[in-house]
């Protein structure tokens, strides 16, 4: 095709996902052709710098030449071969792999090709589990508020967001929602004047929100707890301090499963492989994904502890559940030459040396009156946006739209930034780049996130 063809068919043909296609009317969509280290092109030519890494997702950099030749090699060897009773040796060599890096004894590796069904894979598997231990009303599970778990019907249910899933309602019953982490608004949350200025203390009352949870259900009918290390939607929620520790021993207690949606947070987001070695907490499953193969190829994969395996190993339980592509053998070969990255330009020591220098740069931006907050972890940051700092005073619906939808999002692009203007929960603005950044592209976000930022303001 043609330039024109190729902008023509993306109008006219193109179901974009989570779009508003009316603000593409009588306007290009932006169309992104090529990607090099921290950058990608539009068709124009125009270079962004990839502040989101893609989705979360392009965690060495665009443009690796060996992973798309350990695709290539791959697919001359072995294209297609399910993991339906049968085995290949990519995906054997894989989850092997990831055995050797995960905490505890997460050793059985369930392949998926993206992060929704690893959740969806988590959801059913406690459900199976309890019932092979005797213990069939064990299925409800809890997530936290404003969470984001993915799409399908199980994965909808766990996100604690009423916009993504009003419309697709009636959902899977018996998901149950708790406070999250966000420690900025931790008075209103909790309803406990200072708890903002005492992590510890927050951090305890919202765990011990989770055991309330299983309390009032009833822990005969609780099967899991969903969080990720740092939440997502809402802005990059950390979690306080001994949050998870009380957390893991709120789940024992109960006998209910800690589930590690690490979709986002794997594969040295936060600085570590796993978000239990930054926090300190061993999870009975982790869901993940997107960093795997840093996007070259779609896989997701739920790796769960040898105790939930044991059912599953002897007689005639089968875990009914899979997918065609799940641990499909170029994405897996994909997946292991990705790792051979991270281990040899050493990209976890990498972030954990940058990341309180990218944290410093992007606190530079508190001086602006738009700016409320800045938290995250690793390479993983939110920016939340407000109209009084004095009060924590957050923008209405019709000024969110006005700000997010009506100039960020456009503005920040066309200064040559590819990040998120988000308002699942207050309006944030997200950071994720690629892990190979430093010091060099921390300026450079911070640069046009002050320029356009400073724009918005007036404009208010």
């Amino acid at each position: 095709m043609t330039r024109p063809d190729v902008l023509k068919a993306a109008q006219d043909n193109l179901w974009m996902h989570f779009t508003r296609h009316s603000s593409h009317d009588g306007a290009e969509v932006p169309m992104i052709v090529k990607g090099e280290g921290a950058y990608v092109y539009d068709i124009h030519g125009k270079r962004y710098l990839d502040g989101l890494a893609g989705l979360f997702v392009v965690q060495v950099g665009h443009g690796r030449a060996e992973l798309a030749e350990a695709a290539a090699k791959q697919a001359k060897e072995l294209a297609f071969f399910p993991l339906w009773s049968y085995a290949h040796p990519k995906a054997a060599e894989l989850a092997a792999r990831l055995a050797e890096l995960t905490p505890g004894d997460l050793n059985r590796v369930f392949f998926t090709t993206g992060g929704g069904e690893a959740v969806e894979s988590a959801w059913k598997l406690a459900k199976q589990y309890f019932k092979t231990q005797g213990k069939p009303l064990k299925t409800k599970v809890i997530s936290r508020s404003i969470a984001y778990h993915g799409t399908p019907h199980g994965a909808l249910s766990l996100t604690g967001i009423p916009s993504l899933k009003q419309v697709f309602e009636p959902l899977v019953p018996g998901a149950l929602k708790v406070p999250n982490t966000n420690l900025y608004r931790a008075d209103e949350i909790s309803g406990f004047p200072g708890f903002d200025k005492d992590p510890e203390a927050f951090g305890r009352w919202a765990a011990d929100q989770v055991g309330k949870a299983i309390e009032m259900e009833g822990p005969d009918t609780v099967a899991a707890v969903f969080v990720e290390p740092v939440q997502n939607a809402g802005g990059c929620f950390p979690p306080p301090p001994g949050y998870f520790q009380r957390l893991r021993e709120i789940c024992d207690e109960n006998d209910v499963l800690l589930v590690s949606d690490e979709v986002i947070c794997a594969f040295g987001r936060l600085g570590t492989m796993f978000g239990g070695y930054k926090f300190d907490y061993v999870p009975d499953i982790i869901t993940c994904a997107k960093g795997l193969t840093s996007g070259y190829a779609p896989i997701g994969a739920m790796i769960a502890s040898e105790r939930l395996f044991e059912p599953f190993r002897h007689g005639d339980e089968t875990f009914a559940h899979g997918y065609t592509f799940g641990g499909h053998p170029v994405a897996s070969a994909v997946a292991l030459a990705n790792l051979d990255i991270f281990e040899r330009e050493d990209l976890l020591g990498h972030v954990t040396a940058n990341e309180p220098v990218f944290r410093s740069t992007l606190e530079k931006l508190l001086d602006l009156p738009i700016v409320g907050d800045v938290r995250g972890a690793g390479y993983f940051y939110g920016i939340e946006l407000v109209k009084d700092k004095s009060t924590k005073q957050t923008f209405n619906d019709e000024e969110c739209e006005r700000l997010l939808r009506g100039f960020l999002s456009k503005a920040l692009f066309e200064a040559g930034l590819y990040c998120r203007a988000d308002d699942r929960g207050d309006p944030v603005v997200q950071l994720a780049p690629p892990l190979i950044c430093g010091p060099k592209e921390f300026d450079e976000i911070e640069s046009i996130l002050r320029s356009v930022l400073t724009e918005a303001w007036a404009r208010l």
